[in-house]
């Protein structure tokens, strides 16, 4: 295998180097597609420079997955065939997201289920599309389980299990794997929120991640390994933690960018329901943001299309619907109460609503005190932020702001 001579320039992390396996990975037509799929969905419609793509995103992760593990094996973690898990690594990052819908997230609840694009990364990754791939790397390490692997690094012992497939992870492992799928510091997550603050504009998204890697290390926590940092790198988790709250609130939870995901969600529904998309691979993958655009623009001049309401509402803003962001106390009978009193049509609102209180995710990792005593993050910091889903109304313009005059009054007189 030769060495990492070709490269890539990247906005976020400069020159991104490949090797030749990587480089057959990348020409694949799984990969190759992901350019054709928007990172943030239909997000580029409120903040117009989120045009990145899943392509991108995926060599950033890869970079940021190396970077990590490089810093963690400088310190005393030592897995075996070190070489061997770095190769692992660098290819799990760029097949993370090989199974994404066309515009990433925004239907992938209501078409995909509990097992979402992950499912479908699985079987690209043991797909005859990527064969050729693992099959050169059998000639340099003809014991190893290559495919079982890297679906171990980018999906996750969590994922895996919930999918059913029962797979083993040594302590070793299970670290790696967290390089990459890990929750708090995890290569995709780092290079997500880094990315979509740059592209959108939004500096709140921004922090100082060469310190977080750099204090990164392996810490034993409850007789298993973890991800931790060094005292020195707390006040970069905080950033990170409030970084990922300011982008919900600003970006992904953003009411103008909830709307359109909305009406896109109910269009890609209907045309999914039209045709036979979902039952083999090659169909799957023969979709990406181009052709469901297209058919929305087609659909946006026929009426009689089940798709004309929301490509409509999609393609000219007056139509769009209004997303309200619901407090608690707000659940589905409050809601038809309200709809009834205001005579809204049922056709002109609907909403997600989740009887579930929603959590605070603090820094619940070890951090290695100079002392060296290991302590909880959470022991360290009082800062902790929101986790779980706003409830969202969605409502037609023209009953926008009576329901939000209702909702308001119900809040200040419950009763």
């Amino acid at each position: 295998m030769s060495e990492k001579n070709q490269k890539i320039y990247d906005a976020v992390h400069g020159f991104i180097r490949f090797n030749e396996a990587e480089r057959s990975l990348i020409d694949s037509e799984p990969f190759q597609r992901l350019h054709h799929i928007h990172q943030l969905g239909i997000t580029h419609v409120v903040y117009p420079g989120a045009t990145h793509t899943r392509f991108e995103h995926s060599l950033g992760c890869m970079e940021l997955a190396t970077r990590i593990f490089e810093r963690i094996t400088a310190k005393q973690f030592s897995p075996p065939d070190s070489s061997y898990w770095l190769h692992m690594i660098r290819l799990a990052a760029l097949c993370h997201d090989l199974g994404h819908l066309p515009f990433s997230h925004v239907a992938e609840k209501e078409l995909l289920g509990l097992a979402g694009h992950e499912e479908w990364t699985v079987k690209i990754i043991q797909s005859s599309y990527l064969v050729h791939v693992w099959d050169a790397l059998k000639t340099r390490f003809p014991e190893k389980d290559i495919v079982g692997d890297v679906l171990k690094m980018a999906i996750g012992e969590k994922k895996l299990k919930e999918m059913g497939i029962a797979t083993p992870f040594t302590s070793e492992e299970r670290v790696l794997s967290h390089v990459i799928t890990g929750d708090f510091f995890g290569a995709d997550r780092i290079d997500y929120l880094l990315r979509d603050a740059q592209c959108t504009g939004v500096a709140y998204g921004l922090f100082d991640y060469h310190q977080l890697i750099e204090m990164l290390c392996v810490l034993p926590l409850n007789g298993q390994l973890h991800l931790g940092i060094e005292e020195n790198g707390i006040a970069s988790c905080e950033a990170l933690l409030l970084a990922r709250h300011f982008m919900h609130h600003r970006v992904y939870q953003y009411s103008s960018v909830k709307a359109y995901k909305f009406h896109l969600t109910r269009f890609m529904k209907n045309f999914y329901a039209e045709g036979d998309y979902l039952n083999d691979l090659e169909s799957y993958l023969s979709l990406s943001d181009s052709e469901i655009f297209s058919s929305l623009r087609k659909s946006a001049k026929n009426q009689n299309s089940p798709g004309y309401p929301d490509a409509d509402a999609l393609l000219r803003r007056e139509k769009r619907f209004k997303a309200i962001a619901l407090k608690e106390g707000i659940g589905e009978e409050k809601l038809k109460e309200f709809s009834e009193d205001l005579k809204i049509s049922p056709w002109c609102i609907f909403w997600e609503t989740n009887a579930e209180k929603r959590g605070q995710m603090g820094l619940s990792f070890p951090v290695q005190m100079r002392s060296g005593a290991i302590l909880l993050g959470s022991e360290l910091s009082q800062i902790s932020i929101p986790s779980g889903n706003l409830q969202w109304a969605y409502v037609h313009p023209d009953y926008e702001q009576a329901l939000r005059l209702k909702l308001e009054q119900f809040h200040v007189n419950p009763h």
